[in-house]
């Protein structure tokens, strides 16, 4: 699915506003709590999407002028980056935030046209991918939370392109699977769809679920059955 990277600016704009506007609603004390990924705080998460952001600005930047800037210095100095700044005060965190989308918002509209076009070795894709890869990782953090934004409050159209997405990336040779997401006109095929199973439902169930960030409860399987176990997402 093509679409204008300016286009998804405006979407991760909206997105971040949403998420800053979740912890704004917060006690001072929600960023040492647990989130909903094991292992990592509220405070975790909250850092971990800055810090995203600000990686997001880098590559962009890398393909705006040429220069070599990788999004993190090493694997190692993004989990200390993250660690480091899990336990500061909530404040901090969402005004940490606004800024790193300001910088990663700049660097967007810094890009000339054939910037865009610049291919990312790291990621596999030309720059125009990188706002998506922002979008996504906004919203699905934002679920991550746990404080009450769930997948059933994902706009329609990234619900969808999220689907598409997974399905379109599952490498597990022994998952096949036949998806009707209700309103979408045609079945999406995981694997060989000859005999697979056909899970029906909502978009945003199907996506959340295939994305381990939903049970499935509302799907259906056909023939009946219980749910397949999806291979991990990222």
């Amino acid at each position: 699915m093509t679409v204008d990277p300016l286009v998804l600016m405006t979407d991760v704009d909206q997105a971040t506003e949403r998420l800053i506007r979740t912890a704004e609603g917060l006690d001072d004390g929600a960023v040492l709590e647990p989130s909903a990924l094991p292992g990592w705080t509220v405070g975790h998460v909250l850092t971990h999407v800055a810090r995203n952001a600000d990686a997001y600005t880098n590559l962009l930047t890398w393909a705006r002028t040429g220069v070599e800037t990788p999004a993190y210095a090493s694997p190692t100095a993004r989990a200390e980056g993250i660690e480091a700044g899990a336990g500061r005060p909530l404040t901090e965190q969402i005004a940490d935030l606004r800024e790193a989308h300001e910088r990663f918002a700049d660097a967007a509209a810094a890009m000339p046209a054939e910037a865009w076009t610049f291919y990312l070795a790291p990621t596999g894709a030309s720059a125009a991918a990188v706002p998506w890869a922002r979008l996504r990782e906004v919203e699905v953090h934002h679920v991550d939370l746990g404080r009450g934004y769930t997948p059933e409050d994902w706009p329609d159209a990234f619900a969808l392109r999220l689907l598409r997405e997974i399905v379109g990336t599952v490498t597990d040779e022994t998952f096949h699977l036949v998806l009707r997401p209700q309103g979408v006109e045609h079945t999406l095929a995981v694997g060989d769809p000859a005999g697979a199973p056909e899970v029906s439902g909502p978009t945003r169930s199907i996506a959340a679920w295939l994305a381990g960030r939903g049970d499935g409860a509302d799907l259906t399987v056909s023939p009946e059955g219980a749910l397949p176990r999806p291979p991990r997402w990222k």
